[in-house]
């Protein structure tokens, strides 16, 4: 269990002035940090004597160690450190009675071993929620906003890709410029889709002005692609003539022999 300790040199003041205090109502005053505070009626310089107060908050118990003379105010300082609330979120109830930061723990009747009720602020437990909340979505715009980051990365490259081919006198079918330009087109509708606030807003805009350059340079490639002159491959055939037929063979003579 972890402890907290605070000492104060204040005056003391017994049970029945204490008593007297809260049934006639409590004074205040004005310190030189400007905290307004509970009047205190003595002037003793007598060290306070230290108090171990039980804290609850809700299911959980705390220990704290404090003067007998520092404030409610200045205890929601040593609770931070152990609940985690900030001392504006803090409700600390004494015997049934919410107190004010200002009011001193001994003239309130708090003493050794009391039990002091630690509550959040309904207000801030709903801040709380709507930060959440709205955190939650900033985190959905983000997560969108890349995915869409992604994507135009890729159309980028094959815009590049494009580019360079034409530069170099090639020319491309237009359809896939005509291509890009739409998918483009579908993914500035999509960010536009996308509800983002502050950073996320920011990465929005951004990706956005990276798909309007795209278009543009295809706007562009377009006309530049279109004076390109196609080149046309031909074949040419050469003919031969055919060569002349081979000569008939020699005619043979066969004699015929009659006798005399």
């Amino acid at each position: 269990m972890i402890k907290r300790k605070l000492n104060f040199s204040r005056g003391t003041t017994d049970s029945s002035d204490t008593t007297m205090s809260r049934e006639e109502g409590i004074e205040w005053e004005m310190r030189p940090g400007g905290m307004l505070v509970q009047k205190r009626t003595d002037n003793s310089d007598s060290p306070a004597p230290n108090l171990r107060l039980r804290v609850a908050y809700g299911a959980v118990r705390y220990e704290i160690f404090a003067g007998s003379q520092a404030t409610f105010g200045e205890l929601k300082k040593l609770l931070e450190a152990e609940s985690g609330l900030q001392p504006a979120e803090q409700r600390l109830i004494f015997r049934g009675k919410e107190r004010e930061n200002g009011e001193y723990l001994d003239m309130c009747g708090v003493k050794d071993r009391s039990k002091v009720i630690l509550i959040e602020d309904p207000s801030s437990r709903e801040r709380r929620l709507i930060e959440m909340r709205q955190n939650a979505k900033i985190q959905a715009a983000y997560s969108k906003i890349n995915d869409v980051s992604v994507e135009v990365d890729k159309l980028t490259g094959q815009v590049s890709a494009i580019e360079k081919s034409i530069a170099t006198g090639n020319k491309v079918a237009e359809v896939q410029i005509t291509t890009l330009i739409e998918m483009l087109m579908r993914l500035a509708v999509k960010l536009d889709s996308i509800p983002a606030e502050g950073d996320a807003s920011l990465q929005k805009n951004l990706q956005g002005m990276r798909v309007q350059k795209c278009v543009e340079t295809l706007d562009v490639l377009k006309v530049s692609n279109a004076r390109i002159k196609p080149v046309i491959v031909t074949t040419k055939w050469e003919t031969f003539d055919p060569p002349p037929p081979p000569p008939p063979p020699p005619a043979s003579t066969h004699w015929e022999l009659f006798d005399s």
